[in-house]
């Protein structure tokens, strides 16, 4: 090989070498984010201290920081959905609303106070129940966020980098006492509820319902083994007719739910008709509202 073919070569050669290290630097880092030891929520006691009899035993109190509804004048409305769970051995915010701006109005106007919270659950990936999640981790960071399995590796390191834990759900499991997740719904997108277990029934509080509200409803009856007293948050049932929601309203009913608050993607008609059928056990919510469970 003449000298001009092997500076050719040797040239061509370091082109190679220079463009595999650019390679493997990316793919190293790609395996750095995407490939960490997230803690998963695996409860090994699993369900089993859940009885028909048992429950809280004190008061526990949901408070509307984010809604598409006002419940008190001076609060800001905004298509989205955020509450505060207070009174349990953990304080737990449920989702964290759209625009961090409005979330931070509300959270401050309310007085609640973020030393207080103790964990963080994400319903769904959506951003009108997580976008507003900025206002919060600039008042306090470094607790888990509890997130369905599914969710995107995107997700779940944006919350590394807001100086949080993600803790990674597939099967329902104890929170704190007397707080579960239903688990993942695998349905087209991923979701979870929260389940509480009062002495009168569980209380089953969702975000938007993507995977159907009945379903959800019917699995948890079935998993936890107890009935249903409650449900409340977000149905998801914009594009529902008259004839499909005396339908839904009559299932829910031969579930056993006895008191019901719907909001934020349920839809104002669909709302309205939920609100005649349960009558004085329907209950509002709306930004600033406040609902003790005894």
């Amino acid at each position: 090989m003449d000298y001009f073919a092997r500076k050719n070569y040797n040239n061509t050669a370091m082109k190679t070498i220079r463009i595999l290290s650019v390679f493997l630097l990316i793919l190293s880092s790609q395996v750095q984010l995407t490939g960490q030891d997230f803690k998963y929520l695996d409860n090994k006691s699993g369900l089993s201290d859940i009885t028909a009899s048992n429950g809280i035993d004190k008061p526990v109190t949901i408070k509307v920081i984010y809604d598409n509804y006002v419940h008190e004048n001076g609060f800001k409305s905004d298509w989205g959905y955020s509450i505060i769970i207070e009174g349990l051995e953990k304080e737990i915010l449920f989702d964290a609303g759209t625009r961090p701006d409005i979330f931070e109005f509300n959270f401050k106007k309310m007085s609640l106070d973020a030393d207080k919270v103790d964990l963080i659950v994400f319903s769904h990936e959506h951003g009108d129940h997580t976008e507003g999640l900025p206002a919060f981790v600039k008042m306090k960071k470094g607790i888990p966020v509890i997130i369905p399995f599914s969710f995107s590796d995107a997700f779940k390191n944006k919350m590394v980098s807001f100086g949080l834990t993600p803790v990674l759900v597939k099967k329902p499991a104890k929170i704190c006492d007397n707080m579960y997740t239903s688990g993942e719904f695998t349905y087209q997108i991923p979701e979870q509820a929260l389940v509480l277990n009062t002495k009168n029934g569980l209380v089953v509080i969702t975000g938007c319902s993507h995977p159907g509200i009945i379903e959800m409803l019917k699995e948890i009856k079935s998993t936890f083994n107890k009935n249903i007293y409650m449900v409340f948050g977000g149905f998801h049932l914009l594009d529902k007719s008259k004839n499909k929601m005396d339908s839904i309203i009559a299932e829910m009913k031969a579930i056993g739910v006895v008191k019901c608050g719907a909001t934020h993607c349920t839809g104002d008609k669909q709302i309205q008709m939920i609100k005649e059928a349960f009558g004085k056990d329907y209950f509002e919510l709306g930004v600033g509202n406040s609902i003790t469970l005894n």
